[in-house]
C-alpha cells in the first residue's frame, strides 16, 4: 500500500456511514491523483438475478453528464445512417461496421442499432456482449430515434446492470465536478434504481452504497438514505 493511499484511507472513517451529501464531500476531499478521477458508485442490491423479475437493469440520463467523452457507433440503414451522422455519432455504418468489429476494430463506447439491422448485430453478438456493448432496447440502444439516442449517449446516459452477486458499478462524474453537481447525479441514479426495486425483492432492498474516485478508499453511504432517494 502506498503513502499516499494511507494518508487517504485516515481521511475516511471506514465505520461511518456517512450522508448523501456528506459522502459527496468526502470522496471530493479524497482527490489526489495527477489526472481528474472518475467519481463511481458501488451498491450491492438485495436481489437474485437469476430470476427474470430482479434483474435490475436500465438507463438514465445524468442531469450533468459525467465528464467523460464518449464515441458512439451507430448502425443503420438509409435515412437513419443520415440522421445518425447530423446527431453527430462518430461512426455509422451496417455491413461494414459488422466487417470491422469482426476484424477487431472497435472503436467505440456506445453502439446503438435500429431495429432492422439486428439480424446484423447477431452475427457479432458473441464479440458485443462480453464487452457489454450490446445493443438492447431495455437501455435505448436499439431504436429508431438514432439522434435521441446518439444525443443521450454523448451528454451523459449511463447503463447500469446488476451482476450475478447483485452488484451495480457506475461512474457518475469526474472530481473536478462541484459537489452539488455530483449530488446530483448521484441522487438521479440512486432514484432510477429505487424505482425499480422488484416487488418479489425480499428484505433491505440497498445493502451496501459507496463512494469512491479511480484511485482512492470508499466511503459508505448510509443505505437507509440512499434508499430515500426519490
Amino acid at each position: 500500500m502506498s503513502k499516499r493511499f494511507k494518508a487517504l484511507l485516515e481521511k475516511v472513517d471506514a465505520e461511518k456511514q456517512y450522508s448523501v451529501n456528506d459522502a459527496v464531500a468526502t470522496v471530493k476531499g479524497l482527490a489526489s491523483a495527477k489526472f481528474d478521477e472518475t467519481v463511481e458508485l458501488s451498491l450491492n442490491l438485495n436481489v437474485d438475478p437469476r430470476h427474470a423479475d430482479q434483474m435490475i437493469r436500465g438507463s438514465v440520463v445524468l442531469p450533468n453528464g459525467t465528464g467523460k467523452t464518449v464515441r458512439v457507433a451507430v448502425m443503420a440503414k438509409g435515412t437513419k445512417m443520415d440522421e445518425a451522422t447530423a446527431a453527430g455519432a462518430d461512426i455509422v455504418g451496417n455491413d461494414d461496421l459488422v466487417e470491422a468489429i469482426q476484424a477487431g476494430n472497435i472503436d467505440f463506447d456506445v453502439l446503438i442499432a435500429t431495429p432492422d439491422t439486428m439480424g446484423l448485430v447477431g452475427k457479432i453478438g458473441r464479440i458485443l456482449g462480453p464487452k457489454g456493448l450490446m445493443p438492447n432496447p431495455k437501455v435505448g440502444t436499439v431504436t429508431m430515434d438514432v439522434a435521441k439516442a446518439v444525443g443521450e449517449s454523448k451528454g451523459g446516459k449511463v447503463a447500469f446492470r446488476v451482476d450475478k452477486k447483485g452488484n451495480i458499478h457506475a461512474g457518475i462524474g469526474k472530481a473536478s465536478f462541484s459537489e452539488s453537481a455530483i449530488e446530483e447525479n448521484l441522487n438521479t441514479l440512486l432514484s432510477t434504481i429505487n424505482k425499480l426495486k422488484p416487488s418479489t425483492a425480499k428484505g433491505r432492498y440497498m445493502t451496501n452504497v459507496a463512494l469512491s474516485l479511480t484511485m482512492s478508499p470508499s466511503v459508505n453511504v448510509d443505505t437507509s438514505a440512499a434508499m430515500d432517494v426519490k
